[in-house]
């Protein structure tokens, strides 16, 4: 009987459907996470009947076959790129793109990574970093005799340096955009890596055409719409719960064939 494999691949797909869900929910207060969807797509199908095959008795055209469908299966699980609300922090060195962009980020290995955390700090050198210590790129390094630092719209940094009136300028940051931001890989720590599928970085200025503005003092929120990904997660269980019948009704009809014979 097909029904039972039939439905078991529905359960395995409400299941991945609701692991989606749930590291969404767990990711609600995750400096910028972009909350994920989970798509499906239908399995091949049997043909008991070809669609458009003739007809045995007079040679004309069938207009409809009979085919059985044979489940589920997961497509793919996109990155939903929407703009998270902007918190302020009132914290200096923390910094949100309203726009599109990633602030780019130099890994341990030496690979750049990108994320829309702007939660930054600074080290020990005066060099603005992550909450990992990991190096923002392009490389901005605070005078230690700074008293104030400023970061505009457009990514320059402005020290305030003791006894001097005009800022100077000791850096910019940059951001990066990608033809197909879907097709970066998410490696943990809200860091994500180019792939052949996102293309190469493009990489400008805030503010340039493409690329969004930084608002200093401000970080940005998760993008999960708890209320929406409850409901979805209500869906979910309900479909589980009707495959699981399915498999249930399955198991007995087979039960009453063995009793027939």
């Amino acid at each position: 009987m097909r029904a039972l494999q039939i439905a078991s691949t529905g359960m395995m797909a409400q299941q991945t459907n609701v692991e989606v869900i749930s590291n969404n929910i767990a990711n609600m207060s995750t400096t910028g996470f972009k909350r994920r969807r989970a798509e499906f797509q239908d399995l091949l199908y049997q043909n008991m009947r070809r669609v458009g095959s003739q007809s045995s008795e007079n040679g004309s055209i069938l207009p409809a076959g009979a085919q059985i469908g044979l489940g589920v299966k997961t497509a793919a699980i996109y990155r939903i790129g929407e703009q998270g609300s902007l918190s302020q922090t009132d914290n200096r060195f923390d910094l949100a793109i309203r726009g599109n962009g990633f602030f780019q980020v130099q890994l341990p290995s030496g690979e750049t990574a990108y994320t829309r955390d702007g939660t930054f700090g600074l080290s020990a050198e005066g060099q603005i970093v992550t909450a990992e210590g990991f190096p923002v790129l392009p490389a901005v390094t605070i005078p230690a005799a700074a008293v104030d630092v400023t970061i505009n719209a457009a990514g320059e940094v402005l020290a305030k340096l003791d006894g001097q009136t005009a800022p100077q300028n000791v850096g910019q940051i940059q951001t990066a955009i990608f033809a197909n931001e879907g097709g970066l890989e998410a490696v943990g720590d809200n860091m994500l890596l180019a792939t052949p599928a996102s293309g190469q970085a493009q990489l400008a200025a805030a503010g340039q055409p493409g690329h969004g503005q930084i608002m200093q003092g401000f970080i940005e929120t998760s993008n999960v719409n708890v209320v929406q990904e409850i409901t979805q997660l209500i869906t979910a269980q309900r479909a589980y719960e009707m495959n699981s019948k399915v498999i249930t009704a399955g198991d007995e009809m087979l039960s009453t064939l063995s009793r027939m014979r």
